[in-house]
Protein backbone atom coordinates (compact mmCIF):
# COMPACT_ATOMS: atom_id res chain seq x y z
CA UNK A 1 0.00 0.00 0.00
CA UNK A 2 1.63 3.68 -1.06
CA UNK A 3 0.71 6.15 1.57
CA UNK A 4 0.32 8.87 0.41
CA UNK A 5 0.13 12.76 1.98
CA UNK A 6 -1.72 15.44 0.44
CA UNK A 7 -1.23 19.18 1.52
CA UNK A 8 -3.68 21.77 0.04
CA UNK A 9 -2.03 25.11 -0.27
CA UNK A 10 -4.58 27.64 0.11
CA UNK A 11 -5.33 30.96 1.65
CA UNK A 12 -9.08 30.81 1.71
CA UNK A 13 -9.11 27.38 2.28
CA UNK A 14 -6.97 27.32 5.35
CA UNK A 15 -9.18 29.60 6.89
CA UNK A 16 -12.47 27.74 6.02
CA UNK A 17 -13.69 30.26 3.52
CA UNK A 18 -13.32 27.37 0.58
CA UNK A 19 -14.17 24.02 0.58
CA UNK A 20 -11.39 21.81 -1.07
CA UNK A 21 -12.63 20.16 -3.83
CA UNK A 22 -9.25 19.43 -5.28
CA UNK A 23 -9.06 16.75 -2.22
CA UNK A 24 -11.95 15.11 -4.13
CA UNK A 25 -10.44 14.29 -7.54
CA UNK A 26 -7.08 13.24 -5.92
CA UNK A 27 -9.14 10.88 -3.44
CA UNK A 28 -10.54 9.70 -6.87
CA UNK A 29 -7.07 8.71 -8.10
CA UNK A 30 -4.92 7.35 -5.67
CA UNK A 31 -6.89 4.01 -5.51
CA UNK A 32 -5.65 3.18 -9.20
CA UNK A 33 -1.93 3.28 -7.33
CA UNK A 34 -3.22 0.82 -4.64
CA UNK A 35 -2.74 4.12 -2.64
CA UNK A 36 -4.32 5.43 0.86
CA UNK A 37 -4.23 8.58 1.98
CA UNK A 38 -2.20 8.95 5.19
CA UNK A 39 -2.23 12.78 6.13
CA UNK A 40 -3.80 15.73 4.87
CA UNK A 41 -3.92 18.96 5.41
CA UNK A 42 -4.87 22.79 4.15
CA UNK A 43 -2.37 24.99 4.45
CA UNK A 44 -1.79 28.88 3.73
CA UNK A 45 0.15 30.41 1.14
CA UNK A 46 3.00 30.96 3.07
CA UNK A 47 6.56 29.29 2.61
CA UNK A 48 7.96 28.59 5.92
CA UNK A 49 4.48 26.64 6.66
CA UNK A 50 4.73 24.80 3.18
CA UNK A 51 8.16 23.97 3.66
CA UNK A 52 7.55 22.48 7.13
CA UNK A 53 4.72 20.11 6.42
CA UNK A 54 6.62 18.91 3.48
CA UNK A 55 9.43 18.01 5.70
CA UNK A 56 7.33 16.80 8.55
CA UNK A 57 5.04 14.36 5.57
CA UNK A 58 8.98 12.99 4.13
CA UNK A 59 10.88 12.59 7.21
CA UNK A 60 8.41 12.26 10.04
CA UNK A 61 5.59 10.61 8.75
CA UNK A 62 7.88 8.64 5.98
CA UNK A 63 4.95 9.00 3.70
CA UNK A 64 5.55 7.47 -0.07
CA UNK A 65 3.98 10.37 -1.90
CA UNK A 66 3.53 13.61 -1.02
CA UNK A 67 1.10 15.43 -3.57
CA UNK A 68 0.62 19.45 -3.46
CA UNK A 69 -2.70 21.13 -4.59
CA UNK A 70 -2.26 24.78 -5.50
CA UNK A 71 0.17 27.86 -5.34
CA UNK A 72 2.20 26.88 -8.43
CA UNK A 73 0.38 29.58 -11.05
CA UNK A 74 2.14 33.33 -10.79
CA UNK A 75 0.45 35.43 -8.54
CA UNK A 76 2.85 37.20 -5.81
CA UNK A 77 0.91 34.51 -2.95
CA UNK A 78 1.98 31.12 -5.36
CA UNK A 79 5.07 29.72 -3.88
CA UNK A 80 4.84 26.39 -3.51
CA UNK A 81 7.27 25.53 -6.36
CA UNK A 82 9.70 27.43 -3.98
CA UNK A 83 9.10 25.79 -0.70
CA UNK A 84 9.44 22.78 -2.71
CA UNK A 85 12.80 23.24 -4.27
CA UNK A 86 14.32 24.41 -0.88
CA UNK A 87 12.96 20.77 0.41
CA UNK A 88 13.74 18.19 -2.14
CA UNK A 89 17.17 16.85 -2.47
CA UNK A 90 16.12 15.46 -5.81
CA UNK A 91 14.86 17.02 -8.88
CA UNK A 92 12.47 14.93 -11.28
CA UNK A 93 11.68 16.83 -14.53
CA UNK A 94 10.15 15.30 -16.59
CA UNK A 95 7.16 14.36 -14.92
CA UNK A 96 6.44 18.27 -14.10
CA UNK A 97 7.20 18.15 -17.60
CA UNK A 98 4.75 16.07 -18.68
CA UNK A 99 1.94 17.38 -17.09
CA UNK A 100 2.85 20.57 -18.54
CA UNK A 101 2.75 19.14 -22.09
CA UNK A 102 -0.22 17.04 -21.55
CA UNK A 103 -2.33 20.51 -19.86
CA UNK A 104 -0.98 22.49 -23.62
CA UNK A 105 -2.74 20.08 -25.38
CA UNK A 106 -6.22 21.69 -23.12
CA UNK A 107 -5.14 25.30 -22.82
CA UNK A 108 -2.30 27.67 -23.49
CA UNK A 109 -2.27 29.03 -19.93
CA UNK A 110 -0.92 25.54 -18.84
CA UNK A 111 2.78 27.07 -20.03
CA UNK A 112 2.19 29.59 -16.86
CA UNK A 113 2.55 26.42 -14.33
CA UNK A 114 5.49 26.27 -11.99
CA UNK A 115 5.07 22.92 -10.31
CA UNK A 116 7.58 20.84 -9.50
CA UNK A 117 8.17 17.15 -8.88
CA UNK A 118 11.14 16.06 -6.77
CA UNK A 119 12.60 13.27 -3.82
CA UNK A 120 13.18 14.04 -0.16
CA UNK A 121 14.37 10.75 0.69
CA UNK A 122 12.20 7.86 0.23
CA UNK A 123 9.60 10.66 -0.79
CA UNK A 124 8.86 11.61 -3.95
CA UNK A 125 6.81 15.08 -3.59
CA UNK A 126 4.33 16.21 -6.77
CA UNK A 127 3.15 19.59 -6.89
CA UNK A 128 -0.10 20.06 -8.35
CA UNK A 129 -2.59 22.85 -9.49
CA UNK A 130 -5.07 24.00 -7.44
CA UNK A 131 -8.16 23.48 -9.36
CA UNK A 132 -10.06 20.05 -9.76
CA UNK A 133 -9.82 20.10 -13.14
CA UNK A 134 -5.73 20.38 -13.67
CA UNK A 135 -5.69 18.12 -10.35
CA UNK A 136 -7.55 15.78 -12.55
CA UNK A 137 -5.84 15.89 -15.64
CA UNK A 138 -1.92 16.26 -13.89
CA UNK A 139 -1.88 13.79 -11.58
CA UNK A 140 -3.79 11.16 -14.51
CA UNK A 141 -0.53 11.88 -16.80
CA UNK A 142 2.06 11.10 -14.10
CA UNK A 143 0.13 8.53 -12.06
CA UNK A 144 1.57 5.43 -14.39
CA UNK A 145 5.12 5.62 -13.41
CA UNK A 146 4.74 6.64 -9.90
CA UNK A 147 4.78 3.13 -8.75
CA UNK A 148 8.12 2.28 -10.77
CA UNK A 149 9.42 5.95 -9.69
CA UNK A 150 8.91 4.93 -5.77
CA UNK A 151 10.20 1.20 -6.32
CA UNK A 152 13.24 2.59 -7.59
CA UNK A 153 13.07 5.66 -4.67
CA UNK A 154 12.94 2.78 -2.20
CA UNK A 155 15.89 0.54 -3.62
CA UNK A 156 14.25 -1.98 -6.38
CA UNK A 157 18.07 -3.19 -7.76
CA UNK A 158 16.40 -4.51 -11.26
CA UNK A 159 17.85 -2.87 -14.40
CA UNK A 160 14.64 -0.50 -15.70
CA UNK A 161 14.77 -2.38 -19.12
CA UNK A 162 15.19 -5.79 -17.90
CA UNK A 163 12.52 -8.27 -19.15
Amino acid sequence: MIKVGVITISDKGSRGEREDLSVEEIKKLIPRLSGQISAYTIVPDEESIIIETLIAYADKEKLDLILTSGGTGLSPRDVTPEATQRVIEREVPGMAEAMRVESFKKTPLAMLSRGVVGTRGRSLIINLPGSPRGVRESLSTVLPAIPHALEKLHGDPTECGSP
